[in-house]
């Protein structure tokens, strides 16, 4: 199948052809045409993907030539966790909608808000924001929502696990109740499910996810090390095997920047981006590892959402998550479109429970390698995939008659 085939305007089709894409990914080849349709949809679609034009494609095409917004109005409303997210929807939203006349705008917080508050002055046909923010610039009148003709919650299971979905409510309470609604998400848990019975009607839902649909393309490796062991661990990778750019998952703030410091000592370029740092450092941070000038950027699982490198060739999990999901969210920074990528987790014996829960969900056993060097003190042992035991078969009941070698029961003691 062909972009062609989905009911794209003519417009539209040219920038996909100048970027280069020759066919929708799954997600977008079952999404696009319900969008356009003017249908509600849930959706289930993880990092890598292709999410992200499933939706903002046939919005663009669906506005070409239609009236602009009003001053201060907003008539396409797509809310997202994270400022890097914002950021790399309103990109896409910049590059696919070139040849159109229309007015976009991204508003996140950590930048100033003066600049926001005049382009929405203006009106904004589509407008990519971070709700904490935006809920900042409707406060101060800068932004009213009763022009809004559609809504998308991008990561929708990531803002409910930031505590978003009160700032949402809120937001929502504001909007006409008739518009189109599409909820992204990465998985349909009961948590998501409860939230979209109170924003999608009657939706058609999308599912483009097997368990390890995203890391086929992906070699997994384990390696067992002592945890303190991992920074050294971590640089004698970098220099002993040549890379030039990995993305390196840390627990905490406080780790990705003491992170950062040990490899800067070790001669390797690095940065790194969490919450605590300025919206202008984690910018330079992510272009600079971008465009090669650094070769290490060592993140939280916060500030990495919304990060999008073309062939990136590794991630290194220097700190496993606790969230079994949060794993397949990392590794699926590489290994996109069709490029193959490398996802190397370090383990000490603490994070077995998290193994074998990442094991799980993705249906396969990830393998281990053992670098000389840095063998670990205690062994992590391998952590197999745990089949369900059979159930045996139920005895057939002996009492009465009819059970024949039935014991006749004793008179209770009293």
């Amino acid at each position: 199948m062909s972009f062609s085939s989905l009911g794209l305007s003519p417009l539209i089709l040219q920038a996909i052809e100048e970027k280069g894409y020759k066919q929708p990914s799954p997600i977008q080849e079952k999404g696009i045409p319900v969008v356009l349709s003017g249908k509600d949809v849930m959706a289930a679609a993880q990092t890598g993907t292709g999410k992200t034009a499933a939706f903002t494609l046939p919005i663009l095409s669906m506005f070409e030539g239609t009236k602009p917004a009003v001053g201060n109005s907003v008539k396409a409303l797509i809310l997202t966790p994270t400022r890097e997210l914002a950021a790399q929807i309103d990109d896409n939203i910049s590059h696919y909608g070139k040849h159109l006349n229309l007015k976009t705008a991204v508003v996140f917080g950590g930048v100033k808000i003066n600049p926001q508050m005049i382009k929405l002055r203006r009106g904004v046909d589509i407008l990519v924001a971070t709700p904490g923010r935006l809920l900042d610039l409707f406060q101060q009148n800068a932004v009213n929502f009763s022009k809004v003709e559609i809504l998308v919650l991008d990561e929708a299971d990531r803002m409910l696990d930031m505590g978003f979905i009160h700032d949402i409510r809120k937001i929502m309470a504001k909007m006409p109740k008739k518009r189109q609604n599409l909820l992204f998400s990465a998985t349909f848990s009961d948590d998501i499910r409860k939230l979209a019975k109170t924003i999608v009607n009657n939706p058609v839902e999308i599912s483009v996810n097997t368990k390890n649909s995203t890391v086929k393309a992906i070699e997994q490796i384990i390696i067992p090390v002592d945890k303190t062991s991992k920074n050294n661990l971590l640089s004698h990778l970098i220099i002993d095997r040549n890379w030039h750019q990995v993305l390196v998952f840390c627990r905490t703030k406080h780790g990705a920047d003491r992170l950062a410091k040990h490899l800067i000592k070790k001669n390797i370029t690095a940065s790194a981006i969490h919450g605590n740092k300025s919206q202008g450092a984690r910018t330079k941070a992510l272009a600079d590892f971008k465009n090669g000038g650094v070769q290490v950027l060592a993140a939280t699982d916060i500030a990495a959402r919304g990060i999008d490198i073309n062939e990136l060739p590794q991630i290194v999990n220097f700190d496993l998550p606790n969230v079994a999901e949060d794993y397949v969210h990392r590794i699926g920074r590489t290994g996109r479109a069709g490029a193959t990528g490398h996802a190397y987790s370090f383990a000490t014996v603490e994070d077995k429970k998290n193994i074998s829960e990442i094991q799980k969900l993705i249906g396969e056993v990830i393998k281990t390698e053992i670098i000389a060097g840095f063998e670990p003190s205690d062994r992590l042992g391998p952590v197999a995939l745990k089949s369900p035991k059979p159930k045996r078969p139920k005895k057939p009941r002996t009492d009465g008659p009819a059970g024949g070698n039935a014991k006749p029961k004793q008179p209770r003691r009293r």
